[in-house]
């Protein structure tokens, strides 16, 4: 499988974005991996910092989509730049999948209108697996959607589920709807005509869930709308960050404690990045004909490599074939 990756997304590019190709190469030699964007920029960044990036093609790009930019460039001003040029090989078959690490409204505009949404696809979304105490679980959706209908939230369950049980490898994944209450009645109008759809679909809906028990693992994906999802999950991030820090300074308070730490340096180590997104691959556009990924603005290399391995995985699951035919036979 061919990964693309858009070398200028993001707040770290080229630099992270390079050094992240080439740790996805030393990680998994079987992924190809090309970059697409301004190839003397990539070069000159590349032989500045002492990088070897002959194994990687470069694709040829003019200009770069900035965070601050309204998401209609990638298709009218800025549709030569490295994120729509990339979006376009893609939808054109040079390359299996898409990741970047650029402006989240642009991605998923040019996903939509340059890769295209699946046959029977009301909505892309963002859809993020991120940690439990129990295990990962997918977040759907994750930001894309701010207003959404209640047979987009079904579709939404019916995509995480088939990429939980495809690519994650979890068996009859549990699909909850974000919401106020555990209770059936609660929520408002969307909730309430989206748990039913979803109580009638062959999903594994098992009821609402608070936001409180997503960290315990009991659910394997959390279907919301954008509004709410992107909550969530900022709000998770966040929380993990706090916590950690919270964390090493209760352990560098004296001499004791300092004590303590260094004799379960290790754990708390595997700890610490059991629970760093960096490493999760962050977020699919699922609803598109092929693999479309987006990570951090802030990415750094593990995040990049991350992010790499998780597109390939996605491309070689045969996942978007399921999806599409669950979505085109309702």
């Amino acid at each position: 499988m061919k990964v693309m990756v858009d070398a200028f997304g993001g707040d770290n590019a080229p630099l992270e974005i390079i050094k992240g190709c080439i740790l996805s190469n030393e990680e998994n030699p079987d992924t190809e991996v090309a970059m697409v964007g301004d190839t003397d920029k990539i070069k000159a960044c590349a032989d500045t910092n002492g990088l070897d990036i002959s194994k990687f093609r470069l694709y040829p790009a003019s200009g770069e989509i900035t965070m601050e930019d309204e998401p209609g460039v990638v298709l009218k001003e800025k549709k030569e730049s490295s994120m729509a040029e990339g979006l376009r090989l893609v939808s054109e078959g040079e390359a299996d999948a898409f990741v970047s690490a650029g402006n989240s409204g642009a991605l998923l505009l040019g996903a939509t209108m340059i890769v295209k949404r699946i046959k029977g696809n009301k909505r892309p979304a963002f859809a993020s697996v991120m940690p439990t105490a129990e295990g990962p679980f997918m977040l759907i959706d994750a930001g894309a959607n701010v207003e959404v209908r209640a047979e987009m939230l079904r579709q939404f369950g019916i995509m995480g589920s088939v990429y939980m049980e495809k690519i994650v490898g979890v068996k009859n994944p549990r699909v909850a709807l974000a919401n106020v209450g555990a209770e059936e009645h609660k929520g408002g109008p969307l909730q309430k005509e989206a748990f039913v759809l979803l109580k009638e679909s062959s999903l594994n809906f098992t009821g609402n869930i608070e936001a409180r028990d997503i960290p315990a693992g009991k659910a394997d994906v959390v279907v919301a709308d954008g509004f709410t999802g992107n909550i969530i999950a900022k709000m998770y991030e966040g929380a993990a960050k706090e916590l950690f820090k919270k964390i090493k300074g209760v352990f560098l308070k004296n001499l004791r404690t300092k004590l303590a730490a260094a004799m379960i340096k290790k754990e708390l180590y595997e700890l610490k990045q059991y629970f760093d997104y960096n490493r999760y691959g962050g977020a699919v556009v699922m609803g598109v004909k092929k693999p479309v990924m987006k990570t951090h603005g802030t990415a750094n290399a593990v995040a990049v490599a991350a992010v790499i391995k998780a597109a390939d995985e996605y491309a070689r699951s045969g996942a978007i074939e399921i999806i599409e035919d669950k979505l085109s036979g309702q």
